[in-house]
């Protein structure tokens, strides 16, 4: 029965390759179906060695080819615009968005197993595809799931370490802090520690990775639990997968919001390499770092206000809109307070991509799960006027690339709307949610020997005499 699915899986996206040409060079995991029957430990097994033999081919043939010029403005405008990474998980393009191992999300969303009929993919169908570049059989995903579920065993001390912190820290701060606490169970660290060849380096890397990923949704659910509620633990439950369970723990079990944790957490594990969670999380574990230390670094990249902390500063912006104008406020009312924000030396978060030149489609597939669940929520309303209004007074600025909604413009409200009102907590979902990308290339830099990652920096002072020197 999986290899039928697998069939019809393909068949409906053959039909759609034909009506899009330009995926045909992004879909090589479609070479790789065959090997359905195996579990998710003995396909990586079975992929490590042909893909690092195609590694050491590239390295051969492929080694001295340029893949670009690097200018002053690169080197001193945050590296923007420079290929200098390998990140296997995820591709993302400047117009299309986001493509996890050459799909697309509206692809993930038809390919990938759900919880239900017509439902969201199930994160650990995404942590699949991440993995191996193969859509899952939902045997194998509900495999995979009850494999997390027995691995979310979080040791006391953990709860102990968050609980001598204030209770007014930031819920990053406690989170990152769990985190560290779990690295006391790393097995890479004990296996390198007894000299382990390199040779098996992910194998331990891999165990504690599928350890982590199974327990920060454990870890920041207490963290919630404890900031906004009664500080109990609350346990899962067994019949429910990943986002599912992480939405229980959380407190809320209405079936719609379990569906948008599926949804939420699938769309923000990955967007490539080089933003600075990802990037932080590959530098550090180049450094034979263990997972844990290495999400940790990465999580305290996303708590910055230019990254992961945007998403808090939504909702934040969208309710003092509603506090100024009203919740049935007017195009005009709303145009106006969008060049009060902007006159006043801020910008209106949301909207922007350090890539993305178009809407974004973790954007896009919210506003569809909006359209389906909430169409009446104000909130929601106002999130869509403002679709329509920001983008043409950003462009009237000239000096944006890109004016259109990123994925930080909606998931606020969504969450809002089922209980989850708490804006500074956002960062966390978006952290439980990154570990699965983040995790998943870090056990394939260890699969594939990447190097320690050491870039070449330079002076004011040599920039002008060289370049000087060169015109």
């Amino acid at each position: 029965m999986a290899f039928f699915r697998s069939v019809t899986a393909l068949s409906r996206l053959r039909s759609r390759v034909g009506q899009q040409s330009n995926l045909s060079n992004s879909v090589r995991w479609l070479q790789m179906q065959s090997s359905s029957d195996l579990d998710l430990h003995s396909q990586l097994k079975e992929m490590i060695p042909e893909q690092q033999e195609r590694l050491k081919k590239v390295k051969s043939e492929l080694g001295k080819a340029q893949l670009g010029n690097i200018t002053v403005d690169m080197v001193i405008g945050g590296m923007r615009g420079m290929t200098g990474l390998l990140w296997e998980t995820s591709l993302l393009d400047p117009d299309e968005g986001i493509r996890f191992r050459g799909l697309s999300i509206p692809e993930c969303q038809k390919l990938l197993p759900a919880a239900k009929p017509d439902g969201e993919p199930l994160p650990e169908g995404l942590l699949w595809l991440l993995l191996t570049g193969k859509v899952p059989s939902k045997e194998q995903v509900d495999g995979l799931s009850k494999e997390l579920r027995d691995r979310a065993t979080v040791p006391d001390y953990v709860y102990k370490a968050i609980g001598a912190l204030p209770v007014t820290a930031h819920p990053m701060t406690q989170f990152a802090s769990g985190v560290m606490a779990l690295q006391v169970q790393s097995e890479f660290q004990e296996a390198y520690e007894k000299g382990i060849h390199k040779s098996k380096y992910w194998e331990p890397t891999y165990e504690d990775s599928l350890n982590l990923i199974a327990r920060v949704p454990v870890v920041a659910a207490y963290v919630y639990q404890r900031i906004y509620k009664d500080g109990k633990i609350i346990p899962k439950d067994d019949s429910l997968d990943y986002g599912g369970n992480f939405s229980h723990m959380l407190g809320f079990d209405d079936p719609k919001m379990l569906e948008l944790m599926r949804l939420y957490v699938t769309i923000h594990s990955d967007h490539e390499g080089g933003n600075v969670s990802a990037h932080t999380g590959h530098l550090v574990a180049s450094a034979l770092s263990d997972p844990y230390l290495s999400f940790a670094a990465a999580l305290n990249g996303l708590a910055g206000p230019l990254h992961g902390l945007a998403n808090q500063e939504v909702l934040l912006w969208i309710k003092s809109v509603v506090d100024e104008c009203g919740e049935n406020v007017t195009t005009e009312q709303l145009k106006d307070y969008v060049w009060k924000t902007l006159n006043s030396g801020k910008v209106v978060p949301g909207f922007g991509h350090g890539v993305l030149r178009k809407t974004d489609p973790r954007y896009t597939c919210q506003r569809e799960f909006a359209l389906k669940h909430l169409p009446d929520d104000p909130l929601f309303q106002l999130v869509s006027k403002l679709f329509e209004v920001v983008p043409p007074i950003l462009t009237k600025l000239g000096k944006v690339k890109n004016p259109w909604p990123n994925v930080d413009a909606h998931s606020g409200v969504l969450l809002n709307h089922f209980g989850l009102a708490e804006a500074r907590y956002y960062t966390v979902l978006f952290g439980v949610s990154r570990s699965l990308g983040i995790c998943s290339q870090l056990i394939w830099d260890r699969a594939l020997g990447l190097p320690l990652e050491r870039p070449k920096s330079v002076t004011l002072d040599w920039i002008e005499k060289n370049c000087k020197k060169a015109a």
